[in-house]
């Protein structure tokens, strides 16, 4: 089957206007608002500059509406790339493995939505983009992805059959968004906002005299002092609150046989889905904060994933009580149980993590030799410090082999669980320093196929274990 060439939409033009305009607007600023009266030469080059990029771009955003094309044919997606160089890549259906829809507010406005499909390779054909596309369109393509992938082989080999009808799991409500505003501090993003704003005004206005005159006032009126306080403090919260709510809002975590379906935002749009049988690993992520109030973030490691931004629209909803996000992952993938009591490390593990050399503590100190001498006692604090997380890390770290299954637990200040299959292991790797084979342990790496690799690192196990966790691993499956 073989579809006609089709152009994006012509919004694609505004999109990309949009986006320009938003990386420019701090340089607009700088050069034609705050130097507005400025006649440097430095100054009147950067207008020129700038003017000249603008108007570039702007050409290049109608090119760029022209001449890309797309087409499905047969079992494949061909993508038409270039203005003056030409290039054109194709991937089959059956190579993509997760798919995301990113709706903005620009988009809104058309009534368009854009999708992204990921593939499990890596370069510059690991991700297919159709930025400005109509709801139709979008589901178009998925249509013919999914009657490619109507039915996949799972790893004992059985085939499964799709199931269209969805299972809601989740649904973020305003109790949740509370909670996640304050454990992700999104409310002092206050703070920044009104420093830049000082100092970019501060060139304009020249406020720093007047600052210090109002400062010096409440400071002598203690009422109005708390008064202001309160109201910034009100003001954060709220900021905090609506920040996360766009982020965070309409959370919603389903899924159906075959696949697992993560929609998010207000305002802005995302939609994320990831096949079952790609996911690789889980991660379940606790910060101190986190774990003092039973809160957990659970996170999907897939074959086709995925960028830094995209570890967020993996997450299993990143401010998820423990035991329901617990819950939640039991149900939508069965295999990946979690379990709490593990296996801790000897004491001797401690006594070599302790004698390891303190490299970051030896950079202070010559630093300081170097520019502060009288300061050298902060490397005592600096020692001090990593003592202390090394002995945290000990005490965090743990793991369990049952069955097919290992699970590692560490981490000092952020404590990261890690599951996993041995089919899902690309590579486990043995290494002993001379220093840890005088304690007679070594050092275990896990790789799991993800973009990056994803690697897994057991410090400690005896030597003993590592050699049965790598007999393990190359017995054949039954």
């Amino acid at each position: 089957m073989t579809d006609d060439l089709k152009k994006y939409h012509p919004a694609i033009i505004i999109v990309d206007l949009v986006s320009f305009v938003k990386g420019i607007l701090w340089p607009f600023l700088f050069l034609f608002v705050i130097k507005a009266s400025s006649t440097a030469i430095w100054v009147t080059w950067g207008r020129y500059i700038l003017f000249i990029i603008t108007i570039w771009s702007i050409c290049s955003f109608i090119l760029k509406w022209y001449f890309y094309r797309y087409e499905i044919v047969g079992d494949s997606i061909v993508v038409h790339e270039g203005v003056f160089v030409k290039k054109q890549r194709t991937v089959a259906l059956d190579r993509i493995h997760n798919q995301k829809s990113n709706t903005t507010f620009v988009h809104k406005w058309f009534g368009l939505t854009s999708l992204t499909l990921e593939t499990g390779t890596s370069g510059e054909n690991a991700t297919f983009h159709f930025p400005v596309i109509t709801e139709v369109e979008k589901e178009r393509i998925l249509l013919h992805l999914e009657q490619k992938q109507d039915t996949f082989e799972d790893v004992a080999g059985e085939v499964i059959e799709k199931s269209p009808e969805r299972t809601i799991h989740f649904r973020s409500t305003k109790k949740d968004l509370i909670k996640a505003s304050f454990t992700s501090f999104s409310f002092l993003a206050i703070f920044p906002i009104l420093t830049a704003m000082y100092f970019n005004l501060d060139d304009f206005f020249q406020i720093e005299k007047t600052a210090k005159n109002a400062l010096d006032y409440l400071l002598g009126n203690d009422w109005m002092l708390i008064v202001i306080l309160v109201i910034a403090l009100a003001l954060s919260v709220l900021i905090g609150f609506i920040q996360t709510s766009i982020k965070y809002g309409n959370y919603v975590i389903s899924d159906d046989m075959e696949r697992i379906y993560i929609d998010k935002g207000v305002g802005k749009f995302v939609s994320f889905s990831i096949q079952k049988h790609k996911v690789q690993g889980v991660i379940v992520e606790q910060t101190i904060l986190k774990r003092l109030l039973g809160l957990a973030s659970i996170k999907l490691i897939s074959a086709g994933g995925s960028k830094e931004e995209d570890e967020e629209i993996s997450s299993l909803y990143p401010f998820m009580p423990k035991q329901e996000a617990y819950r939640v992952l039991q149900t939508i993938l069965p295999n990946y149980l979690i379990e709490e009591e593990m296996k801790r490390f000897p004491i001797k593990v401690l006594w070599l993590k302790l004698l390891h050399p303190y490299y970051v503590t030896i950079l202070v100190i010559i630093g300081l030799m170097i520019f502060k001498k009288e300061w050298l006692w902060v490397a005592a604090i600096v020692l001090g410090l990593s003592a202390i997380f090394r002995i945290l890390d000990y005490w965090f770290t743990s793991y369990i082999r049952h069955g097919n299954t290992v699970q590692i637990r560490k981490g000092g200040l952020t404590n990261e669980t890690f599951v996993t299959h041995r089919e899902r292991i690309q590579q486990i790797t043995v290494k002993h320093s001379w220093l840890q084979r005088k304690f007679g342990v070594a050092t275990l790496k896990f790789t799991n196929k993800s973009k990056p690799l994803h690697v897994s690192e057991l410090y400690g196990v005896s030597k003993e274990e590592a050699s049965s966790f790598y007999t393990w691993y190359n017995t054949p499956t039954k």
